[in-house]
């Protein structure tokens, strides 16, 4: 499903220059669920950011389900990201005007699809995540949680093939956390490739593999 060869990135400023990843070789199977962990600072954040489609790498190639990222148009990548991938972060980043069932559709409505098949979609990703019954709330008035399934329900939306994961659980209590957990474990028993980077070892051990950054690097 990815493929990383040889992937380094260098952030550059006009003083000094600091490398995020050095030569990045990485293979991640289609259904796999994959965590990394780290140090603050330890490239673990850019290298998911790459992988997402969101950032630039400077060497090396980067295939995604066979597809060579680096032939793609900037209009072509951003079609291809918001097809192929869904995102959750620490934050949860849920639009404080929308109710959640909206928050969860705004994707779709992106797409195009029309508003009645939209709200299905919607309704049967908050039964999915254990939130049927809260469709008509608005963030504020959902715990931190309750919020963030609500982020992973948004980010299955256009049922994405991979779920990148950042700090999922970084601003939970620990039951929450473990539901979160169980939400992306889930996910991947669905057959969907997931990408976790957590600072948390115990919720890292639940996934099929562990990878350990370093200052760009993956530990042996």
């Amino acid at each position: 499903m990815i493929v990383l060869k040889n992937l380094s990135k260098t952030y550059k400023t006009k003083y000094s220059s600091l490398v995020a990843l050095n030569d990045i070789a990485l293979t991640i199977e289609k259904g796999e669920f994959v965590s990394i962990v780290g140090r603050s600072g330890c490239g673990k954040t850019t290298l998911l950011n790459i992988i997402g489609l969101i950032d630039t790498f400077d060497e090396g190639e980067y295939f995604f389900d066979g597809v060579d990222v680096k032939t793609l148009k900037k209009n072509e990548l951003a079609h291809f990201r918001g097809k192929n991938i869904g995102f959750v972060f620490q934050s949860f980043h849920l639009l404080p005007e929308l109710n959640c069932m909206e928050n969860v559709g705004i994707a779709l409505g992106y797409a195009k699809i029309k508003k009645r098949e939209r709200e299905r979609r919607a309704r049967e990703l908050l039964a999915l995540v254990g939130m049927a019954e809260n469709e008509k709330q608005y963030p504020n008035q959902l715990s931190g949680g309750q919020q963030q399934r609500i982020a992973i329900a948004r980010a299955i939306a256009h049922d994405p093939s991979v779920v990148l994961a950042d700090e999922p659980t970084g601003n939970l209590d620990y039951q929450n956390g473990l539901d979160v957990m169980a939400l992306l474990q889930k996910l991947k028993d669905n057959g969907t490739t997931v990408v976790m980077v957590t600072h948390d070892v115990e919720f890292s051990r639940r996934a099929d593999r562990i990878l350990t950054m370093k200052d760009g690097i993956f530990q042996k």
